[in-house]
């Protein structure tokens, strides 16, 4: 049965009545100095237990100016601690269905996360998303060492919309900032346990206090995952997306003077497993039986279910390559921060090293019809940032300075075994049959990247409740790419050399008003930039940089006894030069610039506390996107039993894409999250949560075609936590996916050899758990 909007508002209504909702979810926070009671919500877009100051406000980092979440002029989420961990937040995936306009899913192991409708649209080797993702302030500026599990953090901070002035370069759609746990001055620390279906095991924990008094002070954290496929590979017997990864941190906080703080901290990670499958959705304009694969012999995952007469199942996968997954990250951060009460000044210093290798199957069969797939990336990253701020009667002031090297080795290796034999059968040649089986079709090569940037904000308080703000940042880069581009079939062996520098300046513009009962107007104006682009081994040319323009309007409240909060806000986009993706009629990957796109939209949230143990929040978007001006080779182009679109103006090879959707930019999505507090005396506590958000119809190309879409669906989840009256120990049940909804999280359609297939990857099914916790 279709899904409507209207019947997600139902649910969800439904939901809030049973008074359920998430861990996730605006959540009551314990105080310690009176065991069970209950602090008051924070406004509905702060969730979980944060880092609050001794006034219980939310400093928001990823802003750089100190300023707490009541007082920030943005759209803007924060995830507590309390929201993160078996049965809520694990990974990046999660956030999609807990903060608005946030849509996220993986491709060849990399995290393609979107704000409002713009985010990572190149599947090239070496692309670069257009959501900064941060830890500690400091940029993960790989989007596959972005699929890492979360543990002990502190919170999450989601800016949605351009952040040109603050980030800059990649940060067009907005920004994603992960604040680990510090160091305190007294011993401090908790471990979970947890048991859930697939055989999952998920051990974590920390610790952390004194070296000597409140002068210097460490803590440690690390956890493990394991858990079994979500599939099966049918024809080698090997789990499909299971997990098998650990990772371990360690922090240490010098408080050298009263004013004067180092923080240093360290992290490495590991996964080794079959996860990131590629999994076979079906073909789209070659029939079954005229794939590649097909015509030498081999057999799909659905040839395999209906010699059973069965219904396919395709979380499992039917190939003759295992989905292989290795890849490690190290980083080291050093943040120094001078604080003296009116002007601060903090240095972020960062090392990331990064490394992976993943294999997949792109002819999708159970023979080596030139599908084995090879992706190597490997990454040495280096930033330094110094930012200061100054606040003094009506004046304050942001400002900085930052510089960031990276140097990035990548290969992508296809084999051609076969690939003589197809030749002769489709083009009727008499070649040898393995007259390719050693060549390959190979990208491989390294990119220098050098950026430097400067930016000034200044806010002046016009009026008691008045304040304007002016800024501007100046970005520079270079890129220099050196590398071969090797396709022995058609005689391609050639030098990719190139390089290209570019420069933008992207100012801000903004007003805020708050009226004398504490309710936040804001209006701003923002232009965003996202870099030009060399791609590893590549034989396109050097791709433009992105350019947005962004026109918001927000506000944000609360009732003076804090039982509602709200906030709303709406946005227009006017976009240019879109770096996009695809596979080209030569069956090379391609990056090229769309030429304009705008977007616009709403999004609305709201807390209500009706009673002091009860939490409701509900979030609802509108979003609108379109390309404005876009042509691209087509699929399907010529195929009158398929959708048509006009000729390009300037290339009747190529079609018209006007009026198309963005990838990625669900038209509607609502979610309801609601919880409930059951005092048990000197029992402890019972919390029952629960949730359901609704996601609308997607498209993951900017064909706009079924082949390549998710349905509108709704995912649910719930939890019932036990909690001794100490607070110390707690056992928690939890579920997410309920009603094991199939879902994908992103497809593609493949290149011309591989006969158009629709590839990609899936959300999780239904999960559920058992968590043993104890804090002290």
């Amino acid at each position: 049965m279709a899904f409507t909007v209207k019947t997600a508002l139902l649910c969800a209504t439904a939901v809030a009545g049973l008074q359920f909702s998430q861990p996730l979810a605006a959540q009551e926070q314990t105080d310690k100095s009176t065991e069970s009671s209950v602090k008051p919500a924070k406004p509905a877009m702060e969730f979980g237990d944060t880092a609050a100051t001794p006034n219980n406000e939310i400093i928001v980092t990823a802003t750089k100016s100190g300023q707490s979440l009541e007082n920030t002029a943005a759209a803007i989420s924060v995830l507590g601690s309390d929201a993160i961990g078996p049965g809520g937040i694990e990974n990046a995936q999660d956030l999609s269905t807990e903060v608005p306009n946030v849509s996220v899913g993986d491709q060849f192991g990399v995290n393609r996360t979107f704000i409002r409708g713009i985010g990572l649209t190149s599947i090239d080797l070496g692309a670069d998303g257009a959501v900064a993702f941060l830890q500690n302030g400091a940029i993960i500026s790989r989007p596959a060492a972005q699929l890492s599990g979360f543990y002990d953090i502190q919170q999450i901070e989601v800016l949605r919309g351009p952040q040109g002035t603050t980030y800059g370069r990649g940060a067009t759609g907005g920004v994603i900032n992960i604040v680990t746990k510090r160091p305190t001055s007294y011993y401090t620390g908790y471990g979970r346990a947890t048991y859930g279906n697939y055989n999952a095991v998920t051990l974590e924990g920390g610790l952390g206090g004194p070296i000597a008094g409140d002068k210097l002070s460490f803590r440690v954290a690390g956890k493990y995952e394991n858990h079994d496929g979500y599939g099966t590979n049918l024809f080698t017997g090997n789990p499909v997306d299971n997990r098998n990864a650990w990772a371990i941190r360690g922090s240490l906080l010098a408080k050298v003077t009263p004013d004067l703080e180092v923080l240093v901290v360290a992290d490495h990670f590991e996964e080794d497993d079959y996860n990131y499958a590629f999994h076979y959705f079906g073909p789209t304009v070659v029939p079954e039986s005229m794939l590649a694969s097909t015509l030498l012999g081999g057999k799909t995952i659905f040839d395999y279910y209906a010699a059973r007469g069965e219904k396919p199942n395709l979380r499992n996968i039917y190939s003759d390559e295992d989905a292989i997954n290795n890849r490690n990250g190290t980083s080291v951060q050093g943040i120094i921060t001078l604080d003296k009460g009116d002007f601060t000044l903090v240095s972020t210093t960062a090392y990331r090293k990064f490394k992976r290798f993943n294999r997949d199957d792109l002819d999708v069969s159970d023979i080596n019809a030139f599908g084995q797939n090879n992706y190597i990336e490997d990454s040495d990253s280096f930033s330094q940032e110094v930012t200061f701020t100054y606040d003094k009667g009506p004046i304050s002031l942001l400002g900085g300075a930052m510089y960031f090297q990276e140097t990035l080795f990548g290969e992508v290796r296809v084999p051609t075994v076969n690939l003589a034999k197809y030749f002769n059968i489709v083009l009727g040649t008499n070649l040898p049959g393995d007259l390719f089986d050693s060549g390959n079709y190979l990208q491989r090569g390294t990119v220098k990247t050098n950026a430097v940037g400067a930016y000034l904000e200044a806010s002046y308080e016009l009026a008691p409740r008045l304040k304007v703000t002016a800024g501007a940042r100046y970005n520079w880069e270079k890129r220099d790419g050196t590398g071969r581009f090797t396709f022995e079939a058609q005689g391609l062996d050639i030098p990719t050399d190139k390089a290209a520098s570019w420069n933008a300046i992207t100012p801000k513009f903004q007003i805020e008003y708050r009226t004398p009962g504490g309710t936040l107007f804001y209006g701003k104006v923002t232009r965003g930039f996202k870099s030009g682009v060399i791609n590893i081994g590549s034989v396109n040319d050097v791709i433009d940089p992105e350019f947005i323009w962004s026109y918001e309007a927000g506000i944000r409240g609360e009732t003076a006894d804090r039982t509602f909060g709200f906030s709303a806000a709406a946005f227009y986009y006017d976009y240019t030069n879109l770096q996009v993706g695809f596979v080209n009629a030569n069956s090379i990957v391609e990056t090229i610039n769309a030429a304009s796109a705008r977007n616009y939209g709403i999004e609305l949230e709201t807390t209500i506390r009706p009673a002091p143990n009860t939490t409701f929040r509900i979030y609802g978007t509108y979003l609108n996107t379109k390309y404005l001006d876009f042509c691209n080779g087509y699929y399907a182009k010529g195929d009158l039993t398929r959708r048509q679109f006009p000729d390009c103006p300037t290339d009747p090879a190529l079609s018209n894409l006007a009026g198309n959707h963005l990838s990625n930019a669900p038209t509607f999505t609502v979610a309801a999250f609601a919880d409930h507090i059951v005092e048990l005396g000197k029992a402890g506590t019972l919390k029952l949560s629960g949730d359901i958000n609704f996601q609308d119809e997607v498209f993951f190309t900017e064909f706009n075609n079924r082949d390549a879409r998710q349905p509108a669906f709704a995912l649910i989840n719930a939890s019932i936590t036990y909690r001794t009256a100490d607070d110390h120990w707690s056992l928690s049940l939890w579920g997410k996916n309920l009603t094991d909804k199939y879902a994908l999280a992103n497809t593609i359609i493949s290149a011309p050899l591989y006969s158009y297939v629709s590839v990609g990857s899936l959300r999780p099914p239904r999960t559920y758990g058992l968590t043993l916790g104890y804090d002290f």
